[in-house]
């Protein structure tokens, strides 16, 4: 990558600025032209390098529905059962992970009912159990990949907003994020192409993107870096087993860890799961999730009894997250 790619990444992975022509306030500030950064974000698209370029949607703060799921897949059933969880809409994500429990996925739904009905569906259709592990409590979502000038990548941490107002949204708003859920168009003028679609003004579609970054339906808007790409290629989805008491504290402090992306509450599933933190850890291999993953050994120290980190050893899903239609 040249210099180019590595400032749109290590500067708009947040904060693209909600205007009528952001990608020329980008290049005022990259010391280049319009065209030139958004040719540099086709690319990086192109690559595969970016995941998208656009809103970050936080689904919960949507209405809809949102859960991580796991199963035991017997080895020779494996693939016949990953086309069968695959093949509906509602599963966002799926992983196999090295552990008893190897199929982990994201399920979200219009709807939180739909959840469980949408679980029934998965157990109808392989004959397996699901493991429904909702988000109890967040403490932290958010990785920055930061690239230096021979494309080593680093991570560190960025300070997340947290919002708990519950906030409702129109059917306006519902055609924006529509438009918008995928990324942004690659025109000088993207936030004008909404508005077409949308037929509405441009300064009203400039308004409600605002108003939904405001109030944390979304969580941020720019790059969305594909981490694999950028060489770190191991993550570890470490859980651990804390004492009830000090959970929410050591879980905030856990989620300060520059090299987590995800950490959250979810429920345990007595006696086959004890773990009660889930806390995702990346490295460029395991060697290096396991020494970070000591790093949060330390911290919890006597408040966890007992902790396992779960390896992801293939990607069979990633579609992103559709909630509205």
């Amino acid at each position: 990558m040249d210099e180019l790619c590595r400032e749109v990444i290590n500067r708009y992975q947040g904060g693209v600025p909600i205007i009528e022509r952001p990608f020329l306030d980008m290049a005022a500030k990259l010391n280049t032209d319009e065209n030139s950064v958004i040719n540099t974000i086709d690319r990086l698209l192109n690559t595969k390098i970016l995941s998208r370029f656009g809103p970050l949607y936080n689904a919960a703060c949507l209405g809809g529905g949102l859960t991580l799921a796991a199963m035991s897949v017997p080895e020779n059933d494996f693939s016949t059962v990953s086309i069968q969880v695959n093949s509906l809409p509602e599963v966002a994500h799926n992983y196999r992970r090295e552990h008893q429990l190897n199929m982990w996925f994201v399920i979200a739904t219009e709807t939180p009912a739909e959840i469980e009905s949408t679980i029934q569906t998965i157990e109808g259709l392989t004959g397996l159990k699901v493991y429904n592990f909702p988000k109890l409590r967040e403490y932290y979502l958010g990785l920055w990949l930061s690239l230096d000038k021979l494309n080593r990548v680093s991570t560190r941490s960025f300070d997340v907003i947290k919002h708990t107002n519950e906030t409702d949204i129109d059917a306006l708003d519902r055609k924006i994020i529509q438009q918008t859920q995928t990324g942004l168009a690659l025109v000088p003028e993207p936030f004008a192409d909404i508005a077409n679609h949308c037929q509405c003004e441009v300064e009203t579609v400039l308004t409600r993107i605002k108003n939904m970054l405001d109030c944390g339906i979304v969580r941020r808007i720019g790059a969305i870096p594909n981490h694999y790409r950028l060489g770190l290629r191991s993550n570890g989805m470490s859980v651990w087993n804390v004492c009830d008491e000090r959970l929410h504290e050591l879980g905030e402090q856990v989620g300060q860890f520059d090299f987590v992306s995800h950490c959250y509450q979810r429920p345990r599933h007595l006696p086959m799961w004890p773990y009660n933190l889930f806390a995702m850890v990346h490295g460029h291999n395991s060697d290096e999730v396991n020494e970070k993953v000591k790093q949060i050994a330390a911290l919890l120290d006597l408040d966890c009894s007992q902790h396992e980190v779960l390896f992801s050893s293939a990607i069979l899903k990633k579609s992103g997250l559709r909630l509205v239609a």
